[in-house]
This record gives C-alpha cells, sequence and structure tokens, in this order.
C-alpha cells in the first residue's frame, strides 16, 4: 500500500470511529426524519385538497401535537389514580394474606408449621431491594430530564426538516459524488415510499390492537379501560416486545377489582397479541413493508443492545431504511454488476468505432455530459 492508501484507510477507520461516537446524535436525527416524514406526508395529503404547504404543515403539526397532548391526558390521570388506589390495596392484601396464614397455622400439624413462609420475614429481605430503588430515584429523575431534553431535540430537529425539506435533501445527495447524485436521490425516494408504507400499516395496526383492547377490558370492566387500550396500541410500535409490556399494567389495574380477572386480561391480551400478529402485520404490513419476522427480531435484537430504548423503538423503520440501501448499493450497484465492467468496456469501443460516429468522440464524453446534468437535476429538482 502506498501512502496515499494508507491516507483513506486510516481517514475511513477514524470516521467509522467518529460515527460510533455519536451513534445517540444520528439516531435522534433519524427519529426527527422519521417524524418529519410522516407529517410532511400528512400535509401533501392536504395539499391534493387545493390547501396551501404552509397551512397544510401548520394544520399536521397541530394535528401531531392533539395527538400527543391527548395521549397524555387520557393515560397519565387514570394510571396516578390507579398507581395511588394500588399502593393503598397493596398493604390491605399483605394484611389479609397474614391473617390467612395465621388461620392457616392453627389448622395444620405443628409439624408442617415452619414451613409456612412470614409476611414480615418476606418484607424484612426486600427492605434491601426497596432502598436500592429508592437510592436510583436521582438517577431516575436525571434519565426523565434527559429523555426530555432529546425529545425536544427531535421536536426542533423536524420542525427545522419541515420549514425546508428540499434543502437538507441537496446537501445530503451533495455528500456523494458526482456521477452517483441521481442514484442516490433516487434511492431516498424509494426510502421515502417505503417509510411512508411501514407509518400507514403501523397506524392501522396501532387502531386495530387499540379497539380490540378497548373492547375486550370494557366486557371484563376493567377501570382506566381507555388508557390501557391507547397504551396497548402505542406499545404495538415495538414488535414482538411491545405487547408483553404492555399488559403489566393491565394486570396490575385488575388485580385492584378482583384475583380472576388478572387471568382474564393475561389470555385476552395473549388472544389479541396472536391475532394481531398472524392476521394483522402479514395482511397490513405484506401490502406496506416486506420484511422477514426473523431479520425484525434480530434488527430488534441488534438496534436494542447497542443503541437501547431508543434503538428498540426505531428498529423497524432503521431496518426497512437499512434494507433499500443494501439492495439498491450493495447488491444492484455492487454485486450484480460485479464481473461486467469489461464487458461493457468493451461494447463503449465497438459503438466508438461504428461508422457515422464523429471520431472527436469518446466513450468519456457522455459519461462527462451525463455527470453534469445529474448535478443540475439535483439541484433543481422541487419537492
Amino acid at each position: 500500500m502506498n501512502l496515499g492508501q494508507w491516507i483513506g484507510l486510516i481517514a475511513i477507520v477514524l470516521s467509522l470511529y467518529i460515527l460510533w461516537q455519536i451513534r445517540e446524535v444520528l439516531l435522534l436525527m433519524f427519529a426527527a426524519v422519521v417524524l418529519a416524514t410522516t407529517l410532511n406526508r400528512l400535509a401533501k395529503r392536504f395539499q391534493s385538497f387545493g390547501m396551501k404547504r404552509g397551512f397544510a404543515l401548520l394544520l399536521a403539526i397541530g394535528i401531531f401535537l392533539a395527538g400527543v397532548v391527548g395521549f397524555f391526558w387520557l393515560i397519565v390521570p387514570p394510571f396516578a389514580q390507579q398507581f395511588q388506589e394500588l399502593t393503598y390495596q397493596v398493604p390491605r392484601g399483605f394484611e389479609r394474606f397474614n391473617t390467612w396464614l395465621d388461620a392457616l397455622r392453627t389448622r395444620i400439624p405443628n409439624q408442617l408449621v415452619p414451613y409456612i413462609p412470614d409476611v414480615n420475614s418476606l418484607i424484612q429481605q426486600a427492605q434491601p431491594f426497596v432502598n436500592r430503588l429508592l437510592g436510583n430515584s436521582f438517577a431516575f429523575v436525571s434519565g426523565s430530564l434527559e429523555a426530555v431534553l432529546k425529545i425536544l431535540l427531535v421536536l426542533v430537529l423536524t420542525g427545522m426538516i419541515l420549514a425546508d425539506p428540499v434543502a437538507y435533501r441537496k446537501v445530503f445527495v451533495r455528500l456523494f459524488p458526482s456521477f452517483y447524485r441521481r442514484r442516490v436521490d433516487g434511492i431516498l425516494d424509494k426510502c421515502e415510499v417505503s417509510l411512508g408504507g411501514w407509518i400507514t400499516g403501523a397506524f392501522i395496526a396501532m387502531f386495530v390492537v387499540a379497539l380490540m383492547s378497548l373492547i375486550g377490558l370494557s366486557i371484563l370492566r376493567i377501570k382506566a379501560a381507555l388508557a390501557l387500550a391507547i397504551l396497548a396500541g402505542f406499545l404495538n410500535l415495538i414488535p414482538n416486545l411491545g405487547p408483553t409490556i404492555s399488559v403489566i399494567p393491565a394486570m396490575a389495574i385488575a388485580l385492584l377489582d378482583d384475583p380472576w380477572k388478572v387471568i382474564a386480561v393475561l389470555i385476552l391480551y395473549f388472544v389479541i397479541q396472536q391475532v394481531e400478529s398472524n392476521f394483522i402485520t402479514p395482511i397490513v404490513m405484506a401490502q406496506q413493508v416486506s420484511l422477514l419476522p426473523a431479520v425484525t427480531l434480530i434488527a430488534q435484537l441488534f438496534f436494542v443492545t447497542f443503541f437501547g430504548f431508543l434503538g428498540l423503538f426505531l428498529a423497524l423503520p432503521l431496518t426497512v431504511v437499512a434494507k433499500i440501501w443494501l439492495q439498491e448499493v450493495l447488491i444492484k450497484d455492487v454485486l450484480d454488476e460485479w464481473g461486467n465492467h469489461h464487458r461493457k468496456e468493451t461494447e463503449l469501443v465497438m459503438v466508438s468505432k461504428s461508422s457515422g460516429v464523429d471520431e472527436n468522440w469518446t466513450a468519456e464524453s457522455p459519461d462527462i455530459n451525463r455527470e453534469r446534468r445529474v448535478d443540475d437535476d439535483i439541484l433543481q429538482k422541487e419537492d
């Protein structure tokens, strides 16, 4: 390797190291791109009815903010009320359980009495865990503040991208060589279409899951059924793990009414999960995004390992975009063209030697002119 090749290799290694160090910032930027794509598609839908771009964007942003405020308004108050009731009912449950154990000790042989657990001893054993949990409360608060700041950053970036999406697209396209910019612009179009398809399919699945959860929880007469249903629909954005997380608060609230409702809620969520994974997602997502189930699960494990909860939440859209770039760049432009370069050069030479062609014409001239046209087309492309 000569000096230039060593410099190029070192530059690539340093670039990868820098990208790894700022991976969380890049993930937040991608979240802003996904949100901006969603709002931009909604604004374009309003524009199709004759509305101007500015009013369409304001309406789309207003609908999004109303949805966020409505989500927290419907979720937080019922959960806070149920949590207060849960903190009141759990000690009473322990007392009732302790009374039942005392009554049981008087009815069994003395040899079996030492084997019956004591509630007070269990509480003492759990005391270190409670102290550790309370000791981490400051870390939880600081982590919550950090999450709020990240959300604000994503919202600010989303607003900036929505203000002039074509300008940011031009900047990204210019990072590539001039001969490849038209190709990159086409890949970005495919990414936008695929992200839009995923967003549409995800919202349909969310609505169906929330509706089924609301009907089932209302039949079981579970408190805060609407809040639990909305939470189940929202967590359905996380494939495989989201439904498992959503059943925990539903079972905790069902415990306040009657113990048998806990089993009923577990069965209900299991049925909903089976219907969603076997019928809703295959039908909806097959028409929007084609991803193998194993690829989805592997992507979740990968992104949650390296990026945490935000990576888990964005695993599916990241996989959709990564699939398009791998398919278009690695497979079509590299692997499919492997070994065909010499044959194409031979064909160009044969054309250049054919009759009726100017002698001053060379095989390189069309490529140079095409590169200039590609650069001009990208700069003049309208949204």
